[in-house]
């Protein structure tokens, strides 16, 4: 059985020589940070940091009253033709 394994990975240039002069920092090879990266995964049984979605932006007052208004179909402007629209937006 090999010793070792190798990986391939393509990453951006500008990232890797950002992250590669935290190794630098740190004592760290590329390689030592990958495979403490990999055991880490290993023990965690999952990724060793919180992957998640940004929080959702939260309207402001306006938006919400735009948003209320839409919904109940109040203060929309109507058009009775595509032209009466685009002269309205001034298109």
């Amino acid at each position: 059985m090999n010793k070792t394994s190798s990986i391939s990975a393509r990453i951006d240039p500008e990232t890797k020589r950002r992250a590669e002069d935290v190794f630098d920092q740190l004592g760290l090879t590329a390689s030592q940070a990958i495979t403490l990266f990999y055991r880490q995964v290993e023990l965690r049984r999952g990724l060793p940091f919180a992957v998640e979605l940004p929080p959702q932006p939260v309207p402001n007052q306006a938006t919400e009253q735009a948003l209320a208004e839409a919904d109940a179909r109040e203060q929309l402007p109507h058009f009775n033709t595509a032209e009466a629209l685009f002269d309205d937006l001034g298109i």
